[in-house]
């Protein structure tokens, strides 16, 4: 189904690589499968991939995909983004847009 372009088959491979479910763990897989599903418009990847980047030091990215990620209706995503706003490392206007699409995707 992955071959296909199914966004919840890349997410499902993204977590198997992971945690080596099945299938030897490689990151470089994990990224891959999750870069995916998220083009796909599977939320919880756009999140994941905006919790790599934040791991790896890379605020900006992160917030970029928090906020797609958010504007699809996730969560978490707006929870992060109103952290992230008390931290400062997101606007109040861009913090409002993000607040206003995830309203209107749930």
């Amino acid at each position: 189904a992955a071959e296909l372009g199914d966004a919840d088959a890349h997410y499902r491979l993204a977590f198997m690589y992971r945690n080596g479910h099945v299938v030897e763990k490689d990151m470089g897989k994990v990224i891959h499968h999750l870069e995916e599903a998220a083009i796909s418009g599977h939320p919880t990847a756009r999140y994941d991939l905006g919790c790599e980047e934040w791991n790896d030091g890379n605020a900006e990215r992160a917030m970029r995909h928090f906020i797609i990620a958010a504007n699809l209706g996730h969560d978490d995503s707006m929870k992060m983004l109103m952290a992230a706003y008390r931290g400062g490392l997101v606007s109040k206007e861009e913090l409002a847009a993000a607040l206003r699409a995830h309203h209107a995707a749930v």
